[in-house]
């Protein structure tokens, strides 16, 4: 990004009396220590299992409704990821209570709906949402390009998909747009949810954050997201149980990423 496009977000910064600061990489790591903290200090594993599984089970269903749709079972779950920072509000608000030393019981983590930011929130949840939908939109298309004709011959899913030149067309072209997904909905929202439970800013300012907070570390704050993506992965392994506690984790330590990056001047 050229310095010409970063001026408007810096606009909004000032006017907004915000200073993204520049981290480094020994920072994720003590963001990621606050996390564990934070989770061992109030475990919330138990209420995110029976989330998950509920979740999951629900796909299984869709699933085994019918055969046509497991091409796109990976890409829906996958795409659950784009959801995660909405999903996570609710660590988000109880490292928040920590932080100031309030009553920390799980119950709080739910008091986000009553949060002065809802409406804002509840407006980024859905650009989420919305970008969840057109990325499966997407992956059916791509579906039907490559290896949609190749299993309208009968076949195996699995074999056509590792066994033909049209199933690795899929798995690259799909893993390439759904990263630029991911790129996209980590730029607006990494720091833009904690922000709006915070302070009393805008959306438009959070997003704008957000994106300064990335332009501004691209090394530390692409590892981060890398970090992010393979502990969802590991903890998908096996039937997603460890996402139990991966994603509380990722969650309280995304609020002390915010913490650290964003800062009101001579803060």
């Amino acid at each position: 990004m050229d310095q010409g496009s970063i001026k408007p977000i810096e606009a909004v910064l000032e006017n907004q009396a915000l200073e993204v600061r520049k981290i480094e990489i020994e920072d994720l790591r003590s963001v990621l220590l606050r996390g564990i903290e934070d989770f061992q200090a109030m475990p919330t594993h138990a209420i995110f299992l029976a989330v998950l599984y509920g979740v999951v089970g629900m796909l299984l269903v869709v699933l085994t409704a019918g055969y046509d749709l497991l091409p796109i079972a990976f890409p829906l779950i996958a795409g659950f990821t784009l959801l995660g920072p909405f999903a996570a509000l609710g660590m988000y608000e109880l490292s928040r209570r920590r932080e100031l030393g309030e009553d920390i019981s799980r119950y709080h983590m739910f008091e986000v709906i009553n949060s002065q930011a809802r409406l804002p929130i509840l407006m980024l949840g859905a650009i989420l949402f919305a970008l969840f939908i057109v990325w499966i939109e997407v992956a059916f298309v791509i579906y039907g390009h490559t290896l949609g004709p190749v299993m309208a011959e009968g076949g195996s899913f699995v074999g056509s998909l590792f066994g033909t030149g049209e199933g690795w067309t899929m798995m690259i072209i799909g893993n390439a747009i759904g990263a630029l997904f991911a790129v996209l909905v980590f730029t607006i929202s990494v720091v833009s949810f904690p922000l709006l439970l915070d302070r009393h800013v805008s959306l438009p300012t959070a997003v704008a954050t957000s994106v300064a907070a990335v332009v501004r570390n691209p090394l530390p704050m692409a590892l981060w997201g890398a970090i992010v993506a393979g502990s969802l992965a590991v903890g998908s392994v096996p039937f997603f149980l460890g996402l139990a506690i991966v994603m509380p984790v990722l969650g309280h330590a995304t609020w002390h990423l915010y913490k650290t990056m964003v800062v009101r001047p001579n803060a």
